[in-house]
């Protein structure tokens, strides 16, 4: 069973999301805050690492950052996906310097994002 984080500070994001993939036998913890996910991310392991940009407390990629105390570069671009509605040409490069897959909000077609979210 994959296992998958979510960090979304969007409450009704965040717990669509859980339901959607516990639908397709995903197993899910999730976070609001950015400091307590990188403790999840540090003392578990996830298959995959859905990471809101804009976060309260921190940024998405400040978790990334954090990440590299467990996670080589290749497999940090592998378990990544960050979420975001402030789409830039900064954003998607820094996104693409850590090899991330970036997802616009709101989802263009959810079904599409789903997939990327769990491959």
């Amino acid at each position: 069973m994959k296992h998958i984080l979510i960090i979304e500070d969007e409450i009704l994001i965040q717990q669509s999301l859980k339901k959607l993939f516990e639908r397709m036998g995903v197993k899910v913890d999730v976070s609001a805050s950015g400091k307590i996910a990188i403790d999840m991310i540090l003392s578990q392991n996830f298959d995959r690492i859905i990471c809101d940009l804009m976060l309260q407390d921190i940024s998405g990629f400040d978790v990334i950052e954090e990440s590299k105390k467990k996670y080589s570069a290749e497999e940090i671009g592998a378990k990544f996906v960050i979420m975001t509605a402030y789409n830039s040409s900064q954003v998607l490069s820094r996104a693409n310097s850590y090899g991330c897959t970036l997802l616009n909000k709101p989802f263009d077609n959810l079904d599409e994002a789903l997939r990327l979210m769990t491959e």
